[in-house]
């Protein structure tokens, strides 16, 4: 069951309105705010507006672990990409003052566009399906080639040393949020310290959750938008690469599928191997022999985000009407890490 969102609160929606008139008369009155009832992190809605149609994010209301949900990050990288080539949506304006939602809270424009969450693209021909993944790829390649420092976000993360940070982040995030023994995830803990490949690049601005159903895509095939920031950094240009090649090993099945077990030349979408050659031509960037430990990475890393979710249902607290599902994905994730940093192979 999804929790109370910040605006379930009595007087929340009048003070947002409130405060909206307050500090961007240009939209004018605010009609209706109604919440999207998907994602698993941060409670999202529409605003109608009397200048149009805006989306509001905010952190989830009851008790955050420390460096989750950061609205306000994600807001400043966002603001900072619009100079960039990185196709992002534009913002309007952020709020850290407690008093008005209870909790930390932007604006941004409603871009148009769909968020596919299904990655076989089941309603698009094979030409168009091959059209939207090298789509996505471009994208990747932009943002692993930006500057930060030209977009003022040299400060936006350590230069160096992610792999190790995010190593220790998340095993102490899924510590905090442990409601089962894994197996698994105990070999991914314990090996993967020892095996973490060398960062041989300058650090660029990681997204840290590209995949599909983080893009908004037009009827032509373009992403028109990357959106959900919330876990972006600075770090090797190859971790977004590596991260969404991850999110296509997982099982066609599986509460977020991936292609897994999945025809790819049938459908008409390239596979891993092709992408990644096209991502080092496009970028000039070598792909390293230890890519498997990238993704065993990767695979560690979202089976604890997904054990993060695993606690929120348990304490009644996930912002999605499907988080109890997408929950039980956690031990898979990190079956799938532990099985492709055994065997060592692409």
């Amino acid at each position: 069951m999804a929790s109370k969102a910040p605006l379930d609160i009595p007087g929340a929606e009048a003070k947002l309105r409130a405060y909206l008139q307050a500090h961007a008369p240009d939209l004018g009155a605010l009609k209706e705010a109604t919440k999207f009832f998907v994602g698993q992190s941060n409670p999202t809605y529409k605003l109608a507006m009397d200048a149009g149609d805006f989306v509001l994010r905010t952190q989830p209301l009851g008790d955050l672990l420390k460096s989750a949900h950061a609205v306000d990050r994600e807001h400043r990288v966002m603001q900072a990409l619009g100079q960039s080539d990185v196709p992002v949506p534009p913002m309007v304006l952020a709020c850290e003052d407690l008093e008005v939602l209870g909790v930390k809270w932007f604006v941004m424009g409603l871009v148009q566009g769909s968020s596919l969450t299904d990655p076989q693209l089941p309603d698009h021909d094979a030409a168009m399906r091959r059209h939207i993944y090298e789509a996505q790829l471009d994208v990747l390649a932009r943002l692993a080639t930006t500057d930060p420092g030209q977009l003022g976000l040299s400060d936006y993360g350590r230069p160096s040393g992610y792999l190790e940070r995010q190593l220790h982040v998340w095993t102490r995030q899924y510590r905090a949020s442990e409601t089962q023994h894994m197996p698994a995830m105990e070999e991914l803990i314990s090996k993967l310290p020892g095996m973490l490949p060398l960062e041989q690049h300058k650090a660029v601005v990681v997204h840290g959750d590209f995949r599909l159903d983080n893009l908004l895509v037009d009827g032509q095939g373009d992403v028109q938008a990357v959106i959900d920031w919330e876990l972006s950094t600075l770090g090797p240009p190859l971790v977004d690469l590596s991260y969404w090649c991850t999110m296509l090993r997982m099982d066609q099945s599986w509460p977020i599928a991936g292609l897994g077990g999945v025809n790819l030349s049938a459908l008409g979408i390239p596979n891993e191997q092709e992408l990644v050659a096209q991502f080092a031509h496009k970028t000039g960037l070598e792909i390293p022999d230890d890519w498997h430990v990238w993704v065993a990475f990767h695979c560690f890393r979202f089976a604890a985000i997904l054990q993060g979710i695993a606690k929120r249902v348990s304490e009644g607290n996930a912002s999605a009407d499907n988080a109890a599902n997408v929950a039980t994905q956690a031990k898979p994730m990190a079956e799938l890490g532990a099985e492709i940093l055994a065997k060592g192979a692409h």
